[in-house]
């Protein structure tokens, strides 16, 4: 996987959400180099890591620790927003040594109904040979019903190309990988479903609906040392919309289980 190392300490993993990359959580990433080795990765499909044809969070999972072993990080806290706090999940899940603490920003360890069909189809919808510019783009995604702020997000993808635009992510591989990323491995009902007994955050979006009281209980069964935090005010991009008290939050949390 491609990713960005920066600072020096203990390790934390940032890991950006469906549509992102690992410039989604700079601002993060930043606050945290003074005391922590920040590595942002770009998960696979996205920004500039490798494409993959079959993607669910067992494989996910797997890269991340692929990831540590080949940056000779034995532990670290691993941190990811929507899609890759389900990463994050799977990994603190399936590989509790090699992860000091989990923090989760709004998502659930859950299986989801599909959400982003507007998303798919505004973004297969553009011509990619015949764009002009990105303000095009812009306007052709904003057309198909998008709001301009996910549709400036989405256009963090856009690239040029001396023929013209291409974007950064697999597109592709992102739709027929998608009911995998939507669903969740880790069955409660089953006798033998994971659990992670260690420190771990649930950052909660106050307006978003990605997170609700009926996900309690999947949350406990599954971290029992569970606490959470909500930031009122905020939709599902909560780190972007409250920059400030997003970091604080997970600046204080690390600061407590550091080490631990």
């Amino acid at each position: 996987m491609h990713y960005i190392s920066s600072g020096q300490g203990s390790a934390v993993i940032l890991i950006h959400g469906l549509f992102g990359n690992l410039d989604n959580l700079k601002g993060l990433g930043r606050n945290l180099e003074e005391r922590h080795r920040v590595v942002r990765i770009d998960v696979p499909n996205h920004g500039l890591s490798p494409h993959w044809q079959k993607m669910d969070y067992p494989l996910l999972a797997q890269a991340v620790i692929e990831l540590m072993d080949s940056l000779q990080i034995e532990a670290a806290h691993i941190l990811g927003h929507s899609m890759g706090g389900k990463v994050a999940m799977a990994t603190a899940l399936s590989y509790p040594n090699r992860v000091t603490s989990l923090i989760a920003a709004d998502i659930a360890p859950v299986s989801y109904e599909e959400r982003h069909e507007k998303v798919f189809s505004g973004l297969e919808n553009i011509d990619l040979i015949g764009l002009k510019s990105r303000s095009d783009a812009l306007k052709q995604l904003l057309t198909a019903g998008l709001d301009e702020g996910t549709a400036q997000f989405l256009l963090k993808n856009l690239s040029r190309t001396d023929e013209g635009f291409n974007w950064k992510m697999n597109l592709a591989g992102l739709k027929s990988c998608y009911k995998d990323l939507i669903a969740w491995h880790n069955d409660i009902e089953a006798d033998a479903f994971l659990q992670y007994r260690k420190p771990t955050l649930f950052i909660r979006a106050g307006d978003s609906d990605y997170v609700t009281a009926e996900h309690r209980q999947a949350i406990i069964s599954q971290f029992p040392q569970v606490q959470a935090k909500t930031i009122e005010g905020t939709g599902h991009w909560l780190h972007a919309q409250k920059p400030a008290i997003f970091n604080r939050i997970v600046i204080d949390f690390l600061a407590k289980h550091d080490g631990k």
